[in-house]
């Protein structure tokens, strides 16, 4: 029985390998693996919490369940932009901890060949960017890749935990 659980649980990674949630900020592409989202939402009512870091603009109730939400746009250092009706809230799961990733706006799931993926160019020695975990060439154009699990340190998914 238990050897069948995990047949399926493979099959399902396997039909997730390779496939992106893609969304933009400003005229930027990026991509999330689909392995870490678990809904798309419209902009929701976010109740502000204080003494929490800029980027984390408080908490929603999704259908009874209270998750933190996070502006990507402030947490790349990108310029606060007012939200409206192509503002979308990503759902993740990571570690655990669920958390809305707020971004303009939500593109389509890729499938992209990892052939298509590479990593991205060190640019200074030290200086790297910790939330691109690859790039992936899309036809002409180019996707950031995100590792969700770089997109808050232990500590503050820690600190978020206690808040919740």
């Amino acid at each position: 029985m238990s050897n069948t659980v995990e047949n399926v649980m493979e099959m399902e990674e396997d039909t997730q390998k390779g496939r992106f949630l893609t969304f933009s900020l400003d005229r930027e592409s990026f991509g999330i693996e689909i392995k870490y989202v678990t809904e798309i939402i419209g902009i929701q009512t976010i109740t502000e919490i204080p003494e929490l870091p800029e980027y984390v603009k408080g908490i929603i109730n999704l259908r009874g369940k209270i998750i933190p939400v996070m502006d990507v746009r402030l947490r790349f250092k990108k310029q606060s932009r007012e939200y409206n009706d192509r503002t979308c809230v990503i759902v993740v799961d990571i570690n655990d901890i669920s958390i809305g990733l707020i971004v303009d706006s939500v593109s389509e799931v890729l499938a992209i060949p990892e052939q298509d993926i590479v990593e991205p160019p060190k640019m200074n020695k030290g200086l790297s960017n910790r939330y691109i975990k690859m790039i992936a060439k899309v036809g002409n154009d180019v996707k950031l890749l995100l590792d969700c699990e770089k997109l808050l340190t232990g500590d503050e998914l820690e600190d978020l935990g206690k808040v919740l």
